[in-house]
């Protein structure tokens, strides 16, 4: 079964090949970085070496690590846990902005970019000359639409929704690296999500819940809050091995000037055919809200085996049991439940519903504050620190017997 996923391939833009000595470092040093959340490095790490990549080494907010170009654009399609794949360009001294735009405008911006292209930068700065990242941002892309008006008289325009290319500046210690955004965009966006309900679950949270878990899809597995069914959704494409990439409809390496489309394709087809088939059942949900059921429905309609994922509407406290199995959920945190009071009492019928309609199974809590855990009322197994999407969480397993 497979929908939206077709048209994601986009051919090789018309762009002149170079023939010169090579002179990013990317190129030379098959170097890359990867942005990820400090509490889930040591998983990117396997993953990424799952992917084929070599030499990692965690350094601050990500991943440096090498690869060839077949595995560089397996880790772009495929990834779960990391936000971005950076190539770098350059690195240079830069102690204030004039440095900066003289140094960003000496690169031939013609192999990324043409009058008629759009991009966006996004700078971050630390510890320098240079204090603001806005500022920084605003050089950087002044240099970019001077580099072309000076040769062209036309410039690219900016388009900071959805460029054709998005510029990545660091700037720490008066050292700037600049670098292209080779994914594209964040990676957390896989693309199936259509509907929402409030407060939802931003998707590498999920991913990283199933990677923390090490569930392998031999035992079933319920979230009896599933909201817009996000966490549904990651256990499907990890149990049935969908890339998390499959609905991109673009990614930033196809605008590096050493852009190898049949090896792209070919790294594409050999994923997309090692898609297999999640059997009914497996993976199950419910939720009080008949939207939030709705939303689910919608949101897996989309992926391969998502008509095999149940979801009904149910309160929790009547539905089950849910024995011998693994229970993954994102209770609601205060956006969805009013009074702490409410949420105190919601929490200790969690912890009910656990001792009561759980026995023999392991459930994985992902609480997005983490002031409630202790309202749970039964002793966690572990705690292990999640902090992704902007929220200080914690991810707890109970073992219940």
């Amino acid at each position: 079964m497979q929908n939206r996923s077709g048209a994601i391939l986009q051919k090789g833009v018309g762009r002149k090949r170079r023939e010169s000595v090579l002179e990013y470092i990317y190129e030379k040093d098959s170097v890359y970085f990867a942005q990820v959340s400090e509490s889930v490095k040591k998983e990117a790490a396997a993953e990424l070496r799952e992917l084929g990549a070599g030499h990692i080494k965690e350094r601050f907010r990500g991943i440096r690590f090498s690869a060839d170009q077949r595995s560089f654009y397996k880790i772009n399609y495929m990834s779960r846990l990391l936000s971005r794949v950076l190539a770098p360009l350059k690195t240079f001294e830069c102690r204030d902005t004039d440095e900066l735009y003289k140094n960003v405008k000496k690169i031939k911006w013609e192999q990324f970019l043409s009058p008629k292209s759009t991009f966006a930068v996004v700078a971050n700065v630390s510890n320098s000359g240079i204090t603001h990242s806005k500022f920084a941002a605003y050089r950087v892309k002044d240099a970019i639409v001077d580099y072309f008006s000076d040769r062209a008289g036309k410039r690219p325009g900016v388009d900071t929704d959805d460029p054709d290319l998005v510029i990545n500046l660091h700037v720490k210690d008066d050292k700037a690296d600049i670098s292209i955004d080779a994914s594209g965009g964040a990676l957390h966006r896989r693309g199936y999500r259509e509907e929402t309900v409030a407060a939802p679950m931003q998707e590498t949270v999920a991913a990283a819940m199933i990677r923390l878990s090490g569930w392998d899809g031999t035992t079933r597995l319920h979230d009896p809050m599933c909201g817009s069914g996000t966490i549904l959704c990651e256990a499907l494409m990890h149990n049935s091995r969908i890339p998390a990439g499959v609905f991109r409809k673009k990614f930033g390496f196809l605008k590096l000037p050493d852009y190898n489309e049949s090896i792209w394709e070919s790294v594409k087809a050999e994923a997309d055919s090692g898609i297999t088939e999640t059997r009914k059942g497996l993976i199950s949900g419910g939720d009080l809200s008949q939207e939030a059921v709705n939303a689910s429905k919608t949101n897996l309609m989309g992926l391969h085996y998502g008509n095999r994922v149940e979801i009904e509407k149910q309160d929790m406290k009547h539905a089950g049991p849910f024995n011998n199995m693994v229970i993954m959920t994102n209770p609601p945190y205060g956006i969805r439940m009013g009074k702490e009071l409410d949420l105190k009492r919601f929490y200790k019928s969690l912890g009910d519903f656990f001792k009561q309609k759980c026995k023999g199974s392991e459930a994985y809590v992902y609480f997005g504050d983490p002031g409630f855990i202790k309202s749970v009322s039964l002793k966690p197994s572990w705690k292990k620190e999640l902090r992704l999407g902007g929220l200080d969480g914690r991810l707890v397993k109970y073992s219940l017997y």
